[in-house]
């Protein structure tokens, strides 16, 4: 851990890389506001940890504190704008900022995932931007600092006096995960979770499986994430299940689970279900008396029995339940659904699920 100007280590860092699942979606950080606060730079400004990883000499991974400096390199490039095709001298101290904090050669210095890095990079090089790129995070807070710097005619030297006094402390975690660190600082502010499944999966080994879970049965993101949610919700026996903690349940069900089976088994297991989730939401059914069972819940707005309806499923696909008894079973809930919509009352749905594994186990 230590103390260092925001600035003076950029400028000594030969590349940062940010984690592929931490993005830039938030407003961002105008560092010019706090020339308001002290406008004689007397006092230390402070922003806080930065939480890095050096993979070799200089050359690092960014786990918590992209924001600050994704700003800061903004702030860079605006007086590069403002002040370029002004002076000779004003020319080559604009060469001089890009070598040092925003270029390492040819190339960025800050290396973010492929979203972000496709925007900053037009950025940085003066690519023109769609409508769309202008209104993300970076380029608002890029235009909003270009304005204050030509509206208030601040000088270069000044902003450099007011960047001398920013400093953060840096947190060296070589020896932790960055993707759990991440999470751990970041899980408040609604992450998307599948990325960090993403990694987690890669760095088990098992990517091609998850691969193949995505591309067949799921054409987006947001249906992963329902067939998830409602795959642990049996698993787990939540009455509830908060979306946001996705990963926390991939990992916590995947260690538990790899104790005992392989995790190209695991990955196996969960590939069955997606496909059994593929056929409830799709009501890709052979059998006609199923097919309408699942018309009919899909009618009365049946969504949120679905992940009792694919542990059911489950069971049906194991011989463990006969299919006359799963067609029983989905009538039930379609009466109970039709029940629901009529009433206009939310009717208690786990009174149903205690009847319905009462009448399985007596079956």
């Amino acid at each position: 851990m230590r103390a260092v100007n925001l600035l003076e280590f950029l400028n000594s860092a030969r590349q940062l890389s940010a984690l592929n699942y931490a993005h830039c979606d938030r407003e961002l950080i105008d560092l010019l506001d706090h020339m308001n606060e002290d406008e004689q730079f007397t006092r230390r400004i402070d922003l806080g940890i930065i939480y890095l990883c050096e993979e070799n000499e200089n050359k690092y991974t960014i786990v918590d504190g992209l924001r600050r400096i994704v700003s800061i390199s903004l702030l860079l490039h605006a007086i590069c704008e403002c002040y370029k095709k002004t002076t000779e001298r004003n020319e080559k101290a604009i060469k001089t900022i890009r070598s040092k904090y925003l270029l390492r050669g040819s190339k960025m210095k800050l290396e973010l995932n492929e979203e972000d890095e496709v925007l900053y990079n037009k950025i940085v090089n003066g690519e023109r931007l769609s409508g769309h790129e202008k209104s993300k995070p970076m380029f608002t807070l890029l235009h909003k600092l270009w304005l204050k710097i030509k509206d208030n005619q601040l000088s270069a030297s000044k902003i450099f006096s007011m960047l001398q006094k920013i400093e953060v402390i840096i947190v060296d975690t070589n020896h932790v995960s960055p993707r759990n660190l991440y999470y751990t600082l970041n899980s408040s502010r609604g992450l998307a979770q599948l990325p960090l499944i993403d990694d987690y999966i890669k760095e088990k080994g098992v990517e091609a499986i998850w691969q193949d879970i995505k591309d067949d049965y799921f054409i987006k993101n947001s249906e992963i994430i329902e067939f998830l949610k409602d795959f642990f919700i049996t698993k787990f026996s939540y009455n509830k299940f908060n979306p946001e903690k996705v990963y926390e349940s991939f990992v916590n069900y995947f260690e538990t689970m790899t104790q005992y089976i392989s995790p190209n088994e695991l990955m196996s297991k969960i590939k069955h279900s997606a496909l059994l989730y593929y056929n409830i939401i799709n009501i890709n059914f052979v059998n006609e008396d199923i097919k309408k069972a699942f018309i009919n819940i899909k009618k009365h707005s049946g969504e949120d029995t679905y992940a009792y309806i694919l542990s059911v499923y489950e069971d049906f696909t194991e011989n463990n339940i006969t299919e006359s008894i799963f067609i029983e079973i989905l009538n039930t809930i379609d009466e109970y659904l039709k029940n629901r919509q009529t009433s206009g009352k939310n009717i208690d749905f786990n009174e149903l699920i205690q009847y319905l594994n009462a009448f399985i186990t007596c079956k």
